[in-house]
């Protein structure tokens, strides 16, 4: 079994650990020692035991109240599978019909018969307005 020097509140010690548990020994030392470095830092050297107790309790003070943000997460989690699974059991609703008007091809075809007249007239027109100006000029 690996032994583990950690340090804690400027503190060493040594603690015993599984193979290969030892980063996470480390990672839990960590977070242990930023308490007691807090707590250090506001109230000055303490005894160990107090130190650690004080730490330990700080440390569970923030897991109860992630513990209770979990809970409140998976509640409102399971509220949103409820509701996916809901909405995915309703049938589908019906298409919709969208109706496009249609010009009827008479209709174009006047329009065009129209707008050709209407070229031919302006057509016409520039070829008198052409010759006025021609006259004039002279």
């Amino acid at each position: 079994m690996p032994e583990v020097n950690i340090s804690i509140g400027g503190r060493e010690f040594e603690v015993a650990c599984q193979e290969g548990e030892e980063h996470f020994l480390q990672s839990a030392a960590a977070l242990l020692d930023n308490e007691a470095s807090v707590l250090a830092s506001q109230i000055g050297r303490l005894p160990a035991e107090r130190m650690l107790l004080m730490a330990g309790l700080m440390l569970a003070d923030k897991t109860a109240g992630l513990e209770e943000q979990m809970r409140a997460l998976e509640t409102k989690l399971a509220a949103h599978e409820t509701l996916i699974e809901e909405l995915k059991s309703r049938p589908t609703p019906e298409p919709e019909k969208v109706e496009v008007p249609v010009i009827p091809s008479d209709v174009t075809d006047s329009l065009a018969e129209l707008a050709a007249r209407a070229e031919s007239m302006a057509a016409a027109f520039e070829e008198r307005l052409g010759g006025v100006e021609d006259a004039s000029a002279e």
